[in-house]
C-alpha cells in the first residue's frame, strides 16, 4: 500500500484505507474529510474543511442504525433494556473500541501537536473519527451501506452488553462512566427523610466530581441512590429518560 508522510509520521491514505475495509466511496473526497481533523487543516491550507459536520451526521445516523438493529435482533427486550443497549452500543468508549478494531489511528489526518500527543490512540478522537467516518458512508451510499458495515461490529459487541444489561445497576454503571473519564468515585448523600419509623422515605443526592448529577427517592437509602444513579445517566445522556 502507498503511504504518505504526515509531519514525520507515517499516514494511510483514505484511498488505502477504504481498500483494506472494503469500503466502496464514490466521492472518495468524503473520507478525506471523515479523517480530517480541526488540528490538520489548522496547519494546512490545502485542507478545507475538518470532520465535525461529518461527526455530527455519523452521531445522528449511528442513533438510527444502532437502535432498529437492537429491536430487530432482540425481538424480546423490553422498551427500557433496548434504550440501555444502544446507549452502551453508541457511547465513546464503544465506537472507539470499533476504530481500534478497524485500526482507523493510521489514517487520521493530524495536526503536529496531535500526533505528538498520542491523537491516534485517543479513544475521544478515534469516537469522533468513527462517527465521521460513517456520516461519510450515509451520505455517500446511504443507510444500507452503513448498516452492512457496522453489523459485524454491532453483533461481537451486543453480546456482552446483553448480559451486562440483564444485570443492570446504575450506581455501578455511573461508577464506571465516572472512572473512565477521572472524575473520581460518585458521592451519595441522604438529603431528606420522612415518614414513621415503619414506612420511612429517603431522598439520596448523588455527586460526581462535586457536581450534582442526580436525586432519586426510596423505602430504603440503597434504593434511593440506586434512582438518583439512573436520574444521573439519564442527565448524562447515557441512557434515554
Amino acid at each position: 500500500m502507498s503511504k504518505q508522510l504526515d509531519s514525520h509520521v507515517e499516514t494511510e491514505s483514505a484511498a488505502d484505507l477504504a481498500e483494506r475495509l472494503c469500503l466502496h466511496f464514490t466521492n472518495l473526497h468524503l473520507l478525506v474529510r471523515a479523517l480530517t481533523h480541526r488540528s490538520y487543516v489548522n496547519e494546512n491550507a490545502s485542507a478545507l474543511e475538518d470532520n465535525e459536520r461529518l461527526e455530527f451526521l455519523g452521531d445522528a445516523v449511528l442513533d438510527f442504525v444502532v437502535g432498529a438493529w437492537a429491536y430487530n435482533h432482540f425481538p424480546e427486550m423490553q422498551e427500557g433494556n433496548l434504550t440501555r443497549m444502544r446507549s452502551a452500543l453508541v457511547r465513546t468508549d464503544t465506537l472507539a473500541k470499533f476504530a481500534h478494531q478497524l485500526d482507523l489511528g493510521p489514517a487520521l489526518r493530524l495536526g503536529r501537536g496531535e500526533l505528538a500527543s498520542g491523537g491516534r490512540e485517543r479513544d475521544n478522537l478515534l469516537c469522533a473519527t468513527f462517527e465521521a467516518v460513517i456520516g461519510a458512508m450515509y451520505l455517500d451510499a446511504g443507510i444500507p451501506t452503513v448498516e452492512e458495515f457496522v453489523e459485524p461490529l454491532l453483533v461481537a459487541a451486543s453480546e456482552k452488553v446483553a448480559s451486562h444489561i440483564e444485570r443492570y445497576d446504575p450506581k455501578s454503571t455511573l461508577q464506571e462512566w465516572a472512572q473512565f473519564n477521572k472524575l473520581g468515585t460518585p458521592k451519595y448523600t441522604t438529603v431528606d427523610s420522612s415518614g414513621p419509623d415503619h414506612a420511612r422515605s429517603f431522598t439520596v443526592e448523588v455527586q460526581v466530581n462535586g457536581k450534582a448529577f442526580g436525586r432519586g427517592e426510596g423505602t430504603s437509602k440503597q434504593a434511593a441512590a440506586q434512582a438518583a444513579a439512573h436520574e444521573a445517566l439519564e442527565s448524562l445522556g447515557l441512557i434515554s429518560p
